[in-house]
């Protein structure tokens, strides 16, 4: 018995021993296997990353806007240097030192960016713990030459890529820039940069050699390459000229109305955006000497109150729904409006007893649209704020871009009624605003605005068409609605700018900036969207001053800046005066 309790004691311990050496198996194999497999690979393989090339991005002529150009990467190899590390460092830093980041009479001037640029290279060159260490990142072939010339032994240089602008800050906005990830890779932020990164950056190659024990390549070893794919090219609707016509005139009209910035957009009715522009703006090669604010496009990322352009949507609303026609009298226009403890008064304190529709457009009569705002009422208000897109984003192809939300159904009151009206006390941003009226100019039907029209691949092009998404109007009350604009246009405020013989369908916009709870007077965003030739839309256009200081209206700020360009955009396209 007793040697019958030894055996099973041993076969036991055979089967414990056996089910740890199986579940060790199971571990290297199952649970570590493709570490372990990595991990050997990496003794016998060198892998090498081929970039793919960024692709470009076009204007709607084919003129690059972004594209790629031959940059390197300067480094040091440690054990090869000849010279003192105190001494290369000397010599490199008037070289690879950026003086286009000091700020002239600012805080930060070249001397002290020079002394930085040395300070950096002779800690990099002095460490003792590598044997190759980057200096500089992206430097173009002037550089490359200038540093060649000195013959400092173990400075050496890999071939980069850089991302170039062509037209400098133009397109700025829209465009975004190339900044790094975390990984230290190209990526691309804000903009069609970061809308589209994806398209744009295409896929690494990589080719694998394997390698003997000291690390070297074996030219008769195994391959195995994975071929590169370049980023895909955008086709974009931007038109270069539109473009540099709206950002001349913006800085010009910034001045002129001592305004603190500004924003236009130009699109056609079914969507494409021909040029879009805010200002201030900055240069996306140099985008690391700009405050980060100023990344963000304020034409859809930054929400403001429209004022009296958005009587426009209400009225069209109004319009459509028969609440009222163009001939209806207001019967409660003869004094300000009081509703509840608030009084509404018109912006200029003029009142027109029994006036029509047609006519409050014309005098944008706050009183008269909340008459109007009445006869609609509240679900239906609300049931075409939807319609109309707000609330939502309008699915521009550009990256960040956001939209205030829509107060809930239930929290509506009566003076949020009336003040929505006459466009206070809702908000929106500049692409919603001009999505508002390219639906007039579109016969009722809601577009999505949108840049890109083509997407060029190695292999294939991806065509992008024109997206209705819905019918807010009918077509009839949509071309009511262009008379009644066309006739603010005519006889409003900022008639006397209005260049002769030609049918523009528009409206100012003026609305108070709410401060800590309350609207403040003195400043305004002042605004003018509208549509030209009326009856055939060539393009729709928004214009947005923040600030101005020259007077606090739209009719005398935003609408004259607007016809200015107008008339621009009149002689490119070839419209002549009737």
């Amino acid at each position: 018995m007793e040697g019958k309790g030894r055996i099973n004691f041993l076969l036991g311990c055979f089967l414990v021993f056996g089910c740890l050496i199986i579940a060790r198996l199971y571990y290297w194999q199952i649970i570590s296997g493709e570490k372990l497999a990595a991990a050997a690979e990496g003794q016998y393989q060198v892998s090498f990353e081929i970039p793919a090339k960024r692709g470009q991005i076009l204007a709607s002529d084919g003129f690059p806007l972004a594209t790629t150009e031959e940059a390197y990467l300067v480094f040091a190899s440690l054990p090869d240097l000849r010279e003192s590390s105190d001494g290369i460092a000397s010599k490199l830093a008037p070289i690879l030192v950026d003086t286009e980041e000091a700020t002239p009479g600012g805080e930060i001037n070249s001397q002290e960016l020079l002394l930085t640029m040395e300070q950096l290279l002779k800690e990099r060159l002095n460490r003792t713990d590598l044997n190759w260490v980057p200096l500089k990142h992206k430097v173009n072939q002037e550089t490359k030459k200038e540093i060649e010339k000195l013959l400092i032994e173990g400075i050496g240089f890999e071939e980069e890529q850089r991302r170039s602008y062509p037209e400098g800050s133009s397109s700025a906005h829209l465009l975004g820039f190339v900044g790094q990830d975390i990984n230290g890779r190209d990526k691309g932020y804000f903009g069609l940069e970061g809308y589209y990164d994806l398209e744009l950056k295409g896929k690494a190659g990589v080719v694998r050699r394997e390698k003997d024990a000291a690390g070297r390549p074996i030219l008769v070893g195994q391959f195995k390459d994975e071929e590169q794919h370049h980023g895909r090219d955008l086709l974009t609707t931007i038109d270069r000229s539109v473009q540099y016509i709206i950002e001349r005139e913006l800085t010009k009209g910034l001045e002129r109305y001592g305004a603190s910035s500004g924003s236009v957009i130009v699109m056609e009715p079914k969507g494409a955006i021909l040029a879009m522009t805010g200002l201030p703006g900055y240069s996306p090669d140099k985008y690391q000497q700009y405050e980060k604010e100023l990344y963000s496009n304020p034409t859809i990322a930054f929400s403001y109150e429209p004022g009296s352009a958005f009587k426009i949507a209400v009225m069209s609303a109004a319009l459509n729904e028969r609440a009222v026609t163009p001939e209806t009298k207001c019967d409660q226009c003869s004094g300000p409006r009081v509703i509840g403890e608030y009084v509404i008064r018109t912006w200029n304190e003029e009142y027109f007893p029994d006036c029509t529709m047609v006519e409050v457009i014309e005098h944008s009569d706050n009183v008269g649209m909340v008459f109007v705002g009445e006869k609609l009422g509240i679900d239906k208000l609300v049931e075409y704020l939807k319609k109309f897109g707000l609330g939502e984003k309008t699915g521009i192809d550009l990256e960040d871009e956001l939209t205030p939300n829509l107060r809930a159904d239930e929290d509506w009151k009566l003076i949020d009624l009336a003040t929505a009206s006459f466009g206070q006390g809702i908000a929106l941003t500049p692409i919603q605003m001009a999505r508002i009226a390219a639906t007039i100019a579109n016969d009722g039907k809601l577009v999505r605005p949108y840049i890109v029209k083509q997407i060029i691949g190695e292999e294939k092009k991806i065509t992008i068409e024109p997206k209705i998404e819905g019918e807010v109007i009918s077509s009839a009350t949509a071309k009511v609605m262009t008379e009644l604009m066309v006739n603010a246009v005519d006889n409003g405020e900022a008639k006397w700018a209005k260049p002769p013989g030609y049918r523009i369908a528009g409206k100012t916009g003026t609305a108070e900036i709410p401060v800590a709870g309350h609207y403040d007077e003195e400043k305004t965003i002042a605004s003018f969207v509208g549509f030209a030739p009326a009856d055939e839309p060539k393009f729709v256009m928004l214009v947005t001053l923040r600030e101005p200081t020259s007077s606090p209206w739209g009719s005398e700020t935003a609408a004259p800046l607007w016809f200015d360009i107008a008339k621009e955009l009149f002689n490119y396209y070839g419209v002549l005066p009737e």
